[in-house]
């Protein structure tokens, strides 16, 4: 089973929210250490939980400070931006780590929609236009000519190089599947999202549909999940708590920093909120490492899954760096143990 990690640089209470991005840097390379694939960041905005708003700065600095690891987004909120700004952004993080940069892709807006008309006035619409973007993306990053009759054909995203970012697709919906499939470029389910609601669909339309490129003759099917290992099972149900309430929150609409277990433990819930976190934390990945290794190759196995992203979120930053050394451990990643 090929392992990566996913890192939304979580915010958490009591501490400073720029802290965060610095936790990140440590995370990465002790990840690096650790024998993970790739080291996914996140975009999202004017949230008070998640401090990842400029993944391509984050990237470089992961990337300069590591050397064997990929390195990449998940994904870049492409309606935000121009093809040509992202082509050269990643253009850029090639020339810092030739051959570790993944530039995957996503369509929503990884915020509310005040924050995205305030990123892109025309972001709505830009939407509309993804798969022309994904296609136009994809040609300024190889060097070659945009389509026939674009207005900017000529134009080429520097620094120009033998190499180019690995592009992806990422969604939680059998939208980015589709996109996915159309281009030949491998896709990402965000399990984490939907607790792999709509998973099962999105896969079948993604292989079904999937027209061979050059780079990927044969789709590559991937899954970002959430998950937690503790040495004890105990110890683990101690530090879910955190997610569970926090996922609570995103539910009904509410971004704030991660609590501690003992502030979810003290929190005034009703009866309708136990009961939701209660539903919450039996689609949740937890438990000793072997444990959740043994879930993990489970979802690989039953739905062909060809790697998988790990996200992981604590209040304690050590308990997060210990889950994912577990968690190579038990996975018999190179480097751990």
């Amino acid at each position: 089973m090929r392992l990566s990690v996913l890192d939304q640089s979580p915010i958490v209470t009591g501490a400073v929210p720029d802290g965060a991005i610095r936790e990140s840097l440590i995370l990465a390379r002790e990840c690096e250490a650790l024998g993970y694939d790739r080291y996914w960041v996140a975009e999202h905005h004017n949230s008070d939980s998640i401090a990842g708003t400029a993944p391509e700065i984050l990237i470089s600095a992961i990337a300069a400070t590591t050397s064997t690891i990929r390195v990449g987004s998940a994904g870049v909120m492409l309606p935000h931006y121009a093809a040509l700004k992202v082509a050269e952004q990643f253009r850029v993080l090639e020339a810092i780590a030739p051959g570790r940069i993944d530039l995957g892709l996503g369509r929503a807006p990884g915020s509310d929609g005040r924050t995205a008309f305030a990123l892109n006035p025309q972001a709505a619409s830009a939407a509309e236009h993804f798969p022309a973007m994904v296609r136009d993306l994809a040609d300024l990053l190889a060097g070659r000519p945009l389509v026939e009759g674009h207005p900017f054909r000529d134009v080429r995203a520097q620094p120009q190089g033998p190499g180019a970012p690995q592009m992806w697709v990422l969604g939680s919906s059998d939208y980015g599947a589709q996109v996915a499939a159309h281009f030949g470029l491998p896709f990402c389910f965000a399990h984490f999202i939907t607790d792999g609601a709509g998973m099962e669909a999105a896969l079948d339309i993604y292989r079904q549909r999937y027209r061979p490129s050059e780079a990927w003759p044969v789709p590559h099917a991937a899954l970002t999940v959430w998950a937690l290992a503790a040495p004890s099972e105990a110890e683990a149900e101690h530090l879910v708590s955190s997610r569970l309430l926090a996922r609570l929150w995103r539910d009904q609409g509410r971004y704030a920093p991660l609590p501690s277990p003992e502030e979810v433990a003290a929190a005034p819930l009703s009866e309708a909120e136990r009961a939701q976190m209660g539903r919450i934390r039996g689609r949740t990945i937890f438990g000793t490492a072997p444990q959740v290794v043994a879930r993990l190759e489970q979802l690989c196995a039953a739905f062909g899954i060809d790697e998988m992203a790990v996200l992981t979120a604590t209040h304690d930053p050590l308990a997060r760096r210990r889950s994912y050394r577990l968690i190579a451990e038990a996975a018999g990643l190179r480097g751990a143990g």
